[in-house]
C-alpha cells in the first residue's frame, strides 16, 4: 500500500498547520452575492462539512476553490501558499484533489486503468512510446485501489459497476495526485444508506491515516454529524456558524435557517 500525503503534508500534521486557509472570499452574479466575505481553514487530517440550504453558495464556493470559477475578492492559501484565481490544472497539480456529485469514469475502461489514467497524468504525460498504458503505474494503481477497497474489482469495466463501487473508484482517482486537500461534493449523494456510511468512514480513515485534509458538502445531517470533525454552515452567502458538529446542531440561527426547515434528511 502506497503513502499518499506527501512530505509537507506529514509536516504540517507535525506542527497543527491548516492546509486550506481561506480568507474573506467573494463572489457576484450580476447583483446577487453568492458568497459574502467568508473565511475558515481545515487542518490536515480533519473532515470540515460545508453545509447550508439550496441556494447558500457552497458550490460555488467550492468552485473557487480549485479553480472552476475567479473569486472577486479575497484569498485562498493552501499549505500556506496562494492559489487564488489559478486553472483547476494548476490547483490540481499543487495538491487539491476533487470527487463531484454525478460520477465521472471512464465505463469501457477497467476499474485499475482508470486509476492508471490519473497516476500518468499526474506523472506529466499521457502517450509515451516506451509500453503499454496498461502497464504503467500498476502497482502504485492498485496500492490506491487497495486503499479504497476495490482491488478485488480491478479487472472489472466501470461501466458494469455498482454506483457505491463508482465511488470508490473515483475517491482512488482523486487520490492519485496525492492531494494535500480533498474536496467532495456531496460524495453520497445517490448512494443507499449503507453505502453513505461505508464511503465517509473510509475517507475519514484515509484523512486521519494520510493527513490529507477533506472538505465536504453534504445534505444527508446523518453524514455530516457523524463524519465531520467541524461544521460550517453558509446562508445567502454568509458564513452564519462554525464549529463541532454538535455546537452547530445547537445554534438557533442555523436552526432556523437549515436544520428546522424540513430540508435536511435524517430527522433532524
Amino acid at each position: 500500500m502506497i503513502a499518499l500525503a506527501p512530505a509537507d503534508v506529514a509536516s504540517a500534521v507535525a506542527a497543527s498547520e491548516p492546509v486550506l486557509v481561506v480568507r474573506d472570499l467573494a463572489k457576484s452574479f450580476g447583483g446577487v452575492r453568492a458568497v459574502d466575505g467568508v473565511s475558515f481553514s481545515v487542518l490536515p487530517g480533519t473532515m470540515l462539512a460545508l453545509i447550508g440550504p439550496n441556494g447558500a453558495g457552497k458550490t460555488t464556493c467550492f468552485n473557487m476553490l480549485n479553480g472552476q470559477l475567479r473569486p472577486d475578492g479575497g484569498e485562498v492559501l493552501l499549505a500556506g501558499r496562494a492559489i487564488t484565481g489559478l486553472k483547476p490544472r494548476h490547483v490540481w497539480r499543487m495538491g487539491v484533489g476533487r470527487t463531484f456529485q454525478i460520477t465521472a469514469t471512464f465505463t469501457s475502461m477497467t476499474v485499475r486503468e482508470n486509476v492508471q489514467m490519473a497516476l500518468i497524468s499526474h506523472a506529466g504525460g499521457i502517450w509515451s512510446p516506451f509500453g503499454r498504458a496498461r502497464d504503467r503505474h500498476r502497482e502504485e494503481a492498485d496500492g490506491l485501489l487497495a486503499q479504497v477497497g476495490m482491488l478485488e474489482q480491478a479487472e472489472r469495466a466501470c461501466g458494469v459497476l455498482a454506483y457505491g463501487d463508482l465511488k470508490r473508484v473515483e475517491l482512488a482517482v482523486a487520490l492519485a495526485n496525492r492531494p494535500r486537500l480533498l474536496l467532495m461534493d456531496e460524495p453520497t449523494a445517490g448512494m443507499a444508506p449503507r453505502e453513505r456510511i461505508e464511503l465517509m468512514a473510509l475517507t475519514a480513515g484515509i484523512a486521519t491515516a494520510t493527513g490529507i485534509a477533506v472538505l465536504f458538502t453534504e445534505h444527508d445531517m446523518d453524514v455530516v454529524f457523524t463524519h465531520s470533525d467541524s461544521v460550517i454552515v453558509l446562508d445567502r452567502g454568509r458564513l452564519i456558524a462554525h464549529g463541532t458538529a454538535q455546537e452547530v446542531r445547537q445554534d438557533p440561527n442555523v436552526r432556523a435557517v437549515y436544520l428546522g426547515s424540513g430540508a435536511t434528511s435524517g430527522g433532524h
